[in-house]
């Protein structure tokens, strides 16, 4: 395999399905299917999820609630849908640890590099939930860090398109894929895959992105051993 230790990152907006919001649960048990055969295969896995399917922060505050108030919402939005992963997957009989950047002793470990490490060491599938427990930081942030400190050999990006397009591929026939772009790239374009800052967290640490369509079967599967899918960001 060519990554053995992989951050995967899910948009909460990915769970709701076709739903304006909530948890579809044929997406996630499709989500869990393709991370049960990751695990299968001796990979170690990590997961950010968003929450936009119940708060986006950023809306919040746009609509005139406090910004730290509205993230704090968000935060919790993403202990959420981690639950759910959770259950989903140990329903199928795979080892998942919840931690929280948020103390919340009854519901989830609190987040700590060793304890998290030492999960994946023994082949247990951890999901990082309340982002980085600060406002103002996107759960993009959050997997950047996450994936740094727990020493993660790739961040899987996991979208409804197949890689990114110099312009929205949904409404533009014409729209371009890249196979590869390096991180400046990105940042000088503007390219909305991840917020800047996790770009240049990954930049800083030579992290790779692979931005990918999951919900194509086998997809996740592909890249973990090397078959170019979607697009990858690096160096």
């Amino acid at each position: 395999m060519k990554y053995n230790r992989i951050l995967l990152k899910l948009s909460g907006e990915a769970l709701a399905g076709d739903k304006n919001g909530g948890v579809c649960n044929d997406v996630l048990n499709q989500i869990c299917d393709e991370v049960k055969n990751l695990h299968l295969m001796g990979v170690e896995v990590a997961l950010v999820v968003g929450g936009g399917n119940i708060h986006r922060g950023v809306a919040g505050a746009t609509k005139g609630m406090d910004r730290t108030t509205s993230d704090h919402m968000g935060m919790l939005a993403t202990v959420i849908n981690s639950l759910a992963l959770q259950d989903c997957l140990e329903r199928k009989e795979i080892s998942t640890r919840v931690m929280s950047a948020i103390e919340m002793a009854e519901i989830a470990e609190p987040y700590i590099r060793r304890r998290a490490v030492r999960h994946l060491e023994k082949k247990r599938v951890i999901i990082f939930a309340a982002g980085t427990g600060n406002p103002y930081f996107t759960t993009d942030t959050a997997a950047a860090l996450r994936a740094n400190e727990i020493d993660a050999d790739v961040i899987m990006k996991a979208t409804k398109v197949d890689g990114i397009y110099d312009k929205d591929p949904m409404i533009h026939g014409d729209a371009v894929k890249f196979d590869e772009l390096k991180y400046i790239d990105v940042l000088n374009k503007g390219i909305k895959v991840m917020d800047s800052a996790a770009i240049s967290l990954c930049m800083d640490n030579e992290i790779e992105i692979i931005v990918f369509n999951m919900f194509e079967k086998g997809n996740v599967q592909k890249a973990v051993i090397g078959d170019q899918i979607g697009t990858t960001v690096k160096n």
